[in-house]
This record gives C-alpha cells, structure tokens and sequence, in this order.
C-alpha cells in the first residue's frame, strides 16, 4: 500500500496539538531529554518530529527497528534495503526510529522503564508541535484461555488487584490514573484483524504489574538472601532543577566511579591488591 500524506492529513486533521499540563515547561531555556540523548537546544524537534501522527512503543530495540522497516514498506517510504538509523544513537537506554510520520520506540522491560521512555516521549511531542498523534503500544504477553499466537486488543489493563487503576506514590501521596483505553481505536483494530483474516484476535483485558515472575505466578526465586550492596553516583542535585547539564565526557567519568569503587572491594576480597 503506498502512502499518501492526503490520507493522514485528512484523517488527523480536526484535532489539537499535544498538550502538557505542566506550566514550568514553558518556563524553560531549554529541555534535555536525558534517555533519549536529546535537547531542545541542540535538536530542532519541530523539523525531527513535527510530521508524526502515530507512535508505535515496544520493548525490544531490534523488534522496533524491523517493525520501521515493515511500517516504511508498507508506507512506500524509501527503496528496498533502506536503513533507517537509530535517533537516540548518544545513549544506549532506548532506541527511536522514524519513517514518514511513524515514530517507532524500544521502551525496556517493566512499568519504571516504560514510564521514563512515556515521560520523555509525550515532552519531544509537546516541543515538537506535533497534532493528533495516535499511540500504540505493540509487544508480547503472557495469555489465560488463550492459544499461543492470539493477538489481544486491549481494553482495559489492570494491576495485581485485578483493579483498572495506575497508581503512583507522589511526595507521599496516592495517585491513581484510570487505564482506560480508546474504545473505537480498539474497535478499528479489531476490524482490521477481520479484513487481514489470518490469525485469532481478541479483545481482553491485560494485567500490567511490577514484577515478571511471582507476582504473574511464575517460578522465580523467591526468599534468596544474599549480602548485597547498591552503589550509585549522583548526577545533580534534585534541590536544584532536575536537568542534567554536566558535559557529556564529566558524566562518562562519574560513571566510572561506583566502578572503581566495587572492583576495588572486590580486588581486596580475592586478595588481589
């Protein structure tokens, strides 16, 4: 199906540029989106990103660079064995990639690392004046009455309690998010699923919680005590803005720091000093 930007233009055309309900954006020189390794004042978002209309997030950085490269044949974009390079090359924490006016986005393992990447995503939307912008997420689950291979369309997730909540813990208080999805994009999707008539689509609930084994009842670890330690180095000082703003080379060497530190310990322990 070769792409027309008619089409989307058409179909996106009604709607409101994206909105972020935080007034201090506005009041910054400049916005660093540390994970994506990219910043207001050294990308042009607007040229980047400004034609996106749908972002497609999944977990693996591999599955979304072959997906841009599905997204891109099917849109008629570029040529056979075009390459499509990775926009967050500067960090290896997420991988972005684009074609046309589809983003495409790795976002991690577990909610902590979905939610960095959904953070810093609907801010590079927000700079980039982008307009109507559909999301989807695109991914593997586990499955409860269901073959192996059925594509779910979700209608609601839920957490552990079986509850259709997000709930977040904000300078000590209980936030909760309902996670209620787009009734008619579902329903778009699974009349799609009909005219592609090739393999079971459903749509289900899913549940979303903070642990992959015992939590879904899977055979984890359970109670292993081991000794352990965490060691970190600080970035910024939270009291003082949240931007990271050390030059890049400042904060590869702080990196290296909680290295030093453990490899040292560990030297000592094997006698090695």
């Amino acid at each position: 199906m070769a792409f027309q930007k008619n089409m989307v233009d058409e179909q996106h055309s009604e709607g409101t540029f994206v909105h972020v309900p935080n007034p201090h954006l506005e009041k910054m020189k400049s916005d660093i989106l540390y994970h994506f390794a990219l910043g207001t004042g050294t990308h042009d978002f607007p040229a980047l990103f400004g034609d996106v209309k749908f972002v497609c997030v999944g977990g693996s950085p591999s599955r979304m660079k072959a997906f841009i490269t599905y997204m891109a044949e099917e849109l008629g974009i570029g040529g056979p064995g075009s390459d499509y390079p990775n926009i967050c090359a500067g960090t290896d924490r997420y991988a972005m990639y684009k074609a046309g006016p589809v983003l495409s986005v790795s976002h991690g393992m577990g909610i902590p690392s979905i939610a960095i990447m959904l953070h810093e995503l609907i801010k590079l939307l927000y700079h980039s004046k982008c307009s109507n912008v559909t999301i989807f997420r695109i991914g593997t689950s586990g499955g409860i009455g269901l073959p192996p291979g059925s594509v779910v369309i979700t209608k609601q997730s839920v957490d552990a309690m079986f509850k259709p909540q997000f709930e977040q813990i904000i300078l000590g208080k209980s936030v909760f998010r309902n996670t209620n999805l787009n009734e008619k994009l579902a329903e778009d999707l699974m009349e799609c699923a009909k005219e592609l008539d090739q393999f079971n689509t459903v749509i289900g609930n899913t549940m979303c919680t903070l642990d992959f084994y015992e939590v879904n009842l899977r055979n984890g670890f359970y109670d292993s005590f081991f000794q352990g330690a965490v060691v970190c180095v600080t970035l910024l000082n939270r009291l003082e803005g949240d931007q990271i703003t050390t030059p890049h080379d400042i904060l590869k060497e702080y990196q290296t720091r909680p290295q030093k530190l453990v490899g040292h310990l560990i030297k000592k322990y094997l006698g090695k000093q």
